[in-house]
């Protein structure tokens, strides 16, 4: 049986939180799922345009907070309503403080956030890439100093079924979870 090509089932996709500050320096946080580690150190995102582009763009820098089993809610909420309508960080209830190191801030309840550097943006192609300064890592998920993904439990994007996964297991409706966050 053949399939619409521009349904394509390329996995995994991972849920990234895009955090931001606007020129206000009021944080903003997007969700977004086609994003690779493209070379050590390096992060490349295809983000179309949103709040979180126009931001990055003036800052020059972005974090990005790993979803998780536990933050399948609010990582829904991030990508179901557009920052340039609301404050979806004040909405969402999240917490948030400033990178130490660039003008980015870090969701606190995300346990592994990476803290970047622009440094390509090509509207064009609507790819962002970044350059990795630092790395926070909540103590619940290491285990003798390293990533442990299992006690991390980041979930990825299903695009078939619009569902986020964890290593098989559906956590969450894509697009759905968040509404209730959105309606409140």
């Amino acid at each position: 049986m053949e399939f619409d090509s521009k349904k394509a089932v390329i996995v995994p996709e991972g849920v990234f939180i895009i955090g931001t500050y606007d020129e206000n320096g009021v944080p903003n946080a997007m969700n977004a799922a086609w994003g690779i580690q493209s070379d050590f150190g390096e992060i490349s995102l295809f983000l179309a345009q949103h709040k979180t582009t126009e931001n990055l763009k003036k800052t020059g820098a972005f974090t990005v907070a790993f979803a998780t089993k536990n933050t399948v809610q609010i990582s829904d909420y991030f990508g179901v309503e557009s920052g340039k309508d609301v404050n979806k960080i004040e909405k969402a209830g999240v917490h948030v403080h400033k990178s130490a190191h660039v003008n980015a801030p870090i969701i606190e309840e995300y346990p592994l956030v990476l803290e970047c550097e622009v440094t390509e943006w090509d509207e064009k192609r609507e790819q962002l890439r970044g350059k990795i300064v630092a790395q926070q890592a909540d103590e619940s998920i290491l285990t003798d100093g390293k990533i442990d993904l299992g006690k991390l439990q980041p979930i990825m994007y299903d695009a078939s079924f619009h569902v986020y996964r964890v290593i098989g297991e559906v956590v969450g409706k894509a697009f759905s979870d968040g509404l209730s966050i959105k309606n409140k």
